[in-house]
């Protein structure tokens, strides 16, 4: 009877090892799995990631004007470029290479948080006979969903198990908002106020953002470090924010070009929009958070900030001959 148990055991252990040896085949499963891994390492997310990464700061971009806003066309081929041609990736899932992309991501989302800032001047100034008339309501439903966040993807567990609206598909509607505005527009059905206090105070609006940006250079400035992780996310951030204000600004000095003929800023504004797009055009290798007199280890930050300040002096000068 033991011998028959010791049998009957010696069987199960040599199927179970037979079994193992199919498996793992003799070592193959473990060179498999570690071919997988060197492939992840240092093919698909390095490669996938050379593929998807673009920072387009293009100074020349512009939408396609046929009639109505200018720099309502330009906005509407901004947000198609970043999130249908340029590929949205600041929600991109771990699974897929732009989920590793940093530059990227906060480039783009500061152009979306820049173009949510126009079109909210749009809905509650320039697309408005006066305060008191009716708010338009594709630019409003635009400057909402602009406002979206740029990380949503179709599933986020924290909120619901069930798939979700994505930061993309926001950003179509607001796209679609935006087209359909302008073509009612450019039919004489909307509403595009060219008067000088409304250009003065989207100017008041966008310096007043410019300044917020500013405070958050300040604190990376004031607290120099070479290993400071996140000082690439503010400077592209900025970067992404302050491109979008130079074609923006650059397009609605052609919407008002009358106001400002008129006032007679041009100078000023054209010196304005060389600030603009001095600050969007850096592009340093590495961002590096060095002390602000570095001769070695520079501070692009600090480099980024003076353009930023140098615009927004401008535009609060002309805002004040606006205002005369």
């Amino acid at each position: 009877m033991i011998e028959d148990d010791y049998l009957y055991n010696k069987r199960g252990i040599a199927g179970a090892g037979q079994r193992l040896r199919r498996i793992f085949g003799s070592g193959r499963f473990w060179l498999r799995s570690l071919a997988v891994i060197v492939f992840v390492a240092l093919i698909y997310y390095p490669v996938g990631m050379i593929i998807v990464h673009k920072i387009d700061d293009n100074p020349d971009f512009t939408g396609s004007y046929e009639g109505g806003s200018h720099a309502v066309a330009t906005a509407t081929a901004l947000i198609d470029r970043e999130v249908n041609q340029n590929r949205w990736v600041a929600n991109d899932p771990f699974f897929l290479p732009g989920a590793a992309l940093d530059n990227m991501p906060n480039f783009q989302t500061g152009i979306i948080y820049a173009l949510s800032r126009f079109s909210i001047e749009l809905s509650d100034q320039i697309g408005r006979t006066r305060g008191s008339s009716q708010v338009d309501r594709d630019l409003d439903n635009a400057a909402g969903m602009l406002k979206f966040r740029g990380d949503k993807w179709v599933f986020d567990p924290s909120v619901s198990l069930l798939p979700g609206v994505t930061s993309e598909q926001q950003y179509r509607d607001a796209l679609a908002a935006l087209l359909r505005y302008n073509t009612r527009l450019a039919a004489g059905q909307a509403v595009f106020e060219r008067r000088a206090d409304n250009l003065q105070e989207t100017l008041n609006r966008v310096a007043n953002d410019l300044g917020s940006a500013s405070a958050l250079i300040d604190d990376k400035v004031e607290a120099p470090s070479l290993f400071d992780r996140t000082a690439d996310d503010v400077f592209y951030a900025t970067k992404g924010r302050l491109y979008a204000y130079s074609l923006i600004m650059r397009d609605l000095g052609t919407d008002f070009s009358q106001v400002i003929a008129e006032r007679q800023v041009a100078n000023v504004w054209a010196e304005m929009i060389q600030s603009l797009q001095a600050a969007a055009a850096l592009d340093p290798v590495v961002v590096i958070n060095g002390s602000a007199d570095g001769i070695l280890m520079p501070n692009h930050l600090a480099g980024l900030g003076f353009y930023l300040l140098r615009a927004r002096t401008q535009m609060n000068e002309i805002s004040s001959i606006l205002q005369r």
